[in-house]
C-alpha cells in the first residue's frame, strides 16, 4: 500500500496522513482501496475543474482583448463622428448667418422702399396741403401791414372791457356795442355818428340774447353775431341779428378755450376775427405751451377749414387781428404801453417779421381788451380802458407766392 501511495499527489498524502491510523491500527485493505479510488475520482474532478478554469480564463482574456479592440475602434469612430458633427454644426451656423444676412438685406430693402414711399407720400401730402391752403387763402388779397397811421377816440365809457364793431361782411353803416366781458345785451346804432354823439334819435335797438358771451372776442359777419358761449370751454354761437334766433353752434376743436388767449386779457378764451378771407378763431391749444392757434372757420356751416399752430406766444400779449390772412399779435410789457406788433404769422409764408417795419400803436396807458380789423373800411376797431378807438392802417403789396 505504501508503494501505491508514492505516486499520489502531495495533497493526497497529507490528507491520508492526517486521517489514517498508525500501521498498528490499519483497517481493512478493502476499505483503504475504496478510499484511494474515491480520492482518485476527486483528483480527476479537480483536474477537470482546473482545466475548465484555465479555459475560462483564456476565453475571458481573449474576450477582454476583443472588447479593448472594439472599444478602441469605437473611440476612433466617436472622434470621427464628433468631428463630423462639429463640422456640420459649423456649416449650419455659417448657413444661418448667411440666411440672416440675406434676410437683413431684404428687410433693409423693404425699409428703404417703405421710407421712400413714406417720404413720397409725405411730400405729396404737403403739396396737397399747400395747394389746399393756397386755394383757401386765395391771392385776391395781397396787402401787408406797414404801419398804424393814426387813432380816433370815437366814444368813452366807464367799462374797462367790451367790444364794438361794424358788420365786417356787409356795407351796412350800423354800429354794434357790446359792454362787458360777460353779458347778453347788444346795442345796435344806426351809424357811427349816432353812436359817437350818443343821441336819442334814432334810438339804438336793444337785442337781448338767449345766451351770454364770454370775453371780448365777438364779431359780426354778414348779419350774424358770432360769440363764445359763456359757461362752455369751446362752444361758438351763431346768432341771427335780424331774426333774433340762434342759427347754429359749434365746438371748436384742438383744446380751444382751456386757457386765456392773451395774458393781458384774461376774460377772453376764444378771440374771433374777420378779414378778407372770412371768419377766424384765435385760441390756445393742448401741448402748445402758451402759443396761439389759428383756426379758419367756414361761417355758413361752422365747419373747421384748417388750423395752424403759430409761433406767437400768449405771454405779454393783449390782442391780435388778421389782415389778408396774416395774423398780427400785439404785445405790451405788464399791460402798459408801448403796444407793439412783435409776432407775425402768415400760413402762406410770404410775410415774415423781417419784412415789416417797427409796428407800434399810439401810446395808450392800458392794454387793449379787443382789436378787430374790418376788411370793408380797412380800419381797426379797438377798446382800451373804456375808450372806443379807430386805428387807420398803412399797407403795401406783399411778395407774390412762389
Amino acid at each position: 500500500m505504501m508503494v501505491a501511495l508514492r505516486g499520489a499527489s502531495p495533497l493526497l498524502v497529507l490528507f491520508l496522513a492526517a486521517f489514517l491510523s498508525p500501521p498498528h491500527c490499519a483497517q481493512d485493505p478493502a476499505m483503504v482501496h475504496y478510499i484511494y479510488q474515491r480520492f482518485q475520482v476527486l483528483e480527476q474532478g479537480l483536474e477537470k475543474c482546473t482545466q475548465a478554469t484555465r479555459a475560462y480564463i483564456q476565453d475571458f482574456q481573449e474576450f477582454s482583448k476583443n472588447i479593448s479592440i472594439l472599444l478602441g475602434r469605437c473611440q476612433t469612430h466617436t472622434s470621427e463622428y464628433k468631428s463630423a458633427v462639429d463640422s456640420l454644426a459649423m456649416r449650419v451656423e455659417r448657413a444661418q448667418r448667411e440666411i440672416d444676412y440675406l434676410e437683413y438685406l431684404r428687410e433693409a430693402d423693404i425699409c428703404i422702399e417703405s421710407e421712400e414711399k413714406t417720404l413720397a407720400e409725405k411730400i405729396l401730402q404737403e403739396a396737397e396741403e399747400e395747394k389746399k391752403i393756397r386755394a383757401l387763402l386765395n391771392a385776391s388779397c395781397d396787402n401787408m401791414l406797414m404801419g398804424i397811421k393814426s387813432l380816433k377816440i370815437v366814444k368813452k365809457t366807464m367799462d374797462p372791457d367790451g367790444s364794438w364793431m361794424k358788420d365786417a361782411g356787409s356795407n351796412s353803416a350800423k354800429v354794434y356795442f357790446l359792454i362787458g366781458s360777460r353779458n347778453n345785451t347788444v346795442w345796435e346804432f344806426a351809424n357811427l355818428r349816432v353812436f359817437t354823439e350818443d343821441s336819442t334819435k334814432p334810438a339804438p335797438r336793444k337785442l337781448i340774447l338767449p345766451l351770454s358771451w364770454q370775453g371780448s372776442g365777438q364779431v359780426i359777419y354778414k348779419g350774424f353775431l358770432f360769440f363764445h358761449n359763456q359757461g362752455t370751454s369751446n362752444e361758438i354761437i351763431k346768432y341771427n341779428l335780424q331774426k333774433k334766433t340762434v342759427e347754429d353752434r359749434m365746438l371748436l376743436p384742438g383744446g380751444a378755450g382751456r386757457a386765456p388767449v392773451y395774458q393781458h386779457s384774461l376774460s377772453t378764451y376764444i378771440d374771433l376775427a374777420v378779414d378778407e378771407h372770412g371768419l377766424w378763431a384765435i385760441h390756445s391749444g393742448p401741448g402748445i405751451q402758451g402759443h396761439l392757434v389759428l383756426t379758419k372757420i367756414e361761417p355758413g356751416t361752422l365747419g373747421v377749414e384748417h388750423s395752424w399752430d403759430t409761433p406767437c406766444r400768449s405771454h405779454d400779449a393783449e390782442a391780435s387781428f388778421l389782415v389778408c390772412g396774416v395774423l398780427y399779435v400785439v404785445y405790451s410789457a405788464g399791460g402798459q404801453g408801448p403796444h407793439r406788433i412783435t409776432c407775425v404769422y402768415d400760413p402762406l409764408g410770404t410775410v415774415r417779421e423781417e419784412h415789416l417795419p417797427n409796428l407800434f400803436f399810439p401810446r395808450r396807458p392800458r392794454s387793449h381788451s379787443m382789436i378787430h380789423y374790418n376788411p370793408r373800411d380797412k380800419q381797426l376797431y379797438a377798446w382800451n380802458e373804456g375808450n372806443q378807438i379807430i386805428y387807420k392802417l398803412q399797407t403795401k403789396k406783399r411778395l407774390p407766392l412762389q
